[in-house]
């Protein structure tokens, strides 16, 4: 017996419905309201303003909605002092600022960074013969790995008790696609925390420690001090000392424009005081997947003769390892940091 169905009643059968993924993540998860909730990410509202200020030296053009700005009209090379004092104070507005086809030495970086204060320390390397304060990072085109210097969202160096204030960052050699960097605004990331999470993190202290980059270079470190890479860089660390790491404000405030911050990464941050490990991962990985959305964040894909500027006590940032197959060549310098409050 054949039973004869109309031929539109099987193709509305067959027409794709959308697929909703609620339903079947709630009887994991719970509800499908409480899936929402968690896969909700923030957009731009009243707290997003990275406008640009008219400055008569130079001009600033944002980069994003949370951040970022790029620098236009100004030869970094000669350098006076009003012009400087525009670009500190646009780099404290825009957290990151960036210069394209600059053709600068190395002491001409030198030079600006030194403005802003003495050379930070680097924990990783030991600088560029001539040159102790430059970093040379560099990957060659040949070179495959898991970690290269840069990876992982990060401050820099804030194992350290008086880690970098700002890093400086010069592209000499740069894949035709690929190797961009991205920031991550922390200042705007607390501001959009609730009143009663900003009261809960502001008197907590957080322990940044160089454990987790140690463990992963351990098959290439076997001792204290010992020479690795990371990527194509020689290392040159003391592994005792970085493990070790330094404990800071999980919430600081910045020293020019009083903004409020979290201080908290993926890479370094590894505990909190007077808390289990269990409370402390709990709290850490809320705010770490909160500091890093989308919404917050800006991207630079770099040029050859590009300087970018950050501020690592109201940013975080990290390199991507997108690029096998092409070199990719920088010079980095930091800016000693104050003990942070």
């Amino acid at each position: 017996m054949v039973i004869a169905v109309p031929l539109l009643d099987v193709v509305r059968s067959r027409q794709a419905k959308p697929y909703n993924p609620l339903p079947a993540a709630a009887s994991f998860f719970g509800s499908a309201e409480d899936i929402r909730s968690l896969t909700m990410k923030l957009h731009p509202t009243g707290k997003f303003d990275n406008q640009a200020k008219p400055y008569t030296r130079l001009t600033a053009l944002p980069l994003a909605s949370a951040m970022g700005a790029e620098i236009q009209g100004v030869d970094l090379s000669a350098l006076d002092d009003a012009t400087f004092a525009e670009i500190a104070d646009a780099l404290y507005r825009h957290k990151m600022i960036f210069f394209r086809d600059q053709r600068i030495a190395l002491e001409h970086q030198e030079a600006l960074t030194a403005r802003f204060g003495p050379f930070g320390t680097d924990a990783y390397t030991p600088g560029m013969p001539g040159h102790p304060n430059v970093q040379r990072v560099v990957k060659e085109a040949d070179v495959r790995v898991k970690l290269i210097f840069g990876s992982g969202w990060h401050t820099d160096s804030p194992f350290l008790e008086q880690p970098p204030s700002i890093s400086m960052l010069f592209g000499v050699d740069i894949p035709p696609y690929g190797g961009d960097t991205i920031w991550a605004n922390t200042a705007l990331a607390y501001d959009f925390l609730s009143e009663t999470m900003q009261q809960v993190v502001g008197p907590l202290r957080v322990h940044m420690s160089a454990a987790g980059v140690m463990s992963a270079l351990a098959d290439k470190a076997p001792g204290d001090g010992a020479a690795a890479k990371m990527g194509s860089v020689e290392l040159d660390v003391d592994r005792q000392a970085i493990i070790a790491g330094w404990s800071h404000p999980l919430v600081r405030r910045h020293p020019v424009t009083g903004e409020k911050a979290l201080y908290v990464d993926e890479t370094y941050s590894s505990g909190i005081e007077g808390m289990t490990d269990p409370e402390a991962r709990a709290l850490l990985g809320f705010l770490q997947q909160h500091v890093t959305q989308p919404a917050f964040t800006c991207r630079l894909r770099w040029a050859p003769n590009t300087l970018a500027i950050w501020d690592n006590r109201l940013c975080i940032h990290q390199a991507f390892n997108d690029h096998d197959g092409f070199r990719r060549e920088m010079y980095r310098t930091t800016v000693l940091g104050e003990v942070p409050r």
